[in-house]
């Protein structure tokens, strides 16, 4: 059978929600089915780092992100 893979963020950092949203997008076009965003959205004010996770959660809900 296949497992699911989640992928990790990385490090925060001066480009994060550009870097999430990319990161998501290659991780669901390869059949990933999450995205592990801890320091990209806890290290900055509850506002941001709730839009961060909202933009990453966007990529895995938009029908036209497909695999690859």
């Amino acid at each position: 059978g296949r497992a699911g893979l989640i992928n990790s963020g990385g490090a925060s950092g001066a480009h994060d929600f550009a870097e999430a949203v990319k990161t998501a997008v290659i991780n669901k076009r390869a059949g990933g089915q999450g995205l592990i965003s801890g320091r990209k959205a806890f290290q900055r004010p509850m506002e941001e780092g709730a839009k961060l996770l909202n933009a990453v959660q966007d990529v895995y809900l938009c029908p036209e992100v497909t695999i690859a």
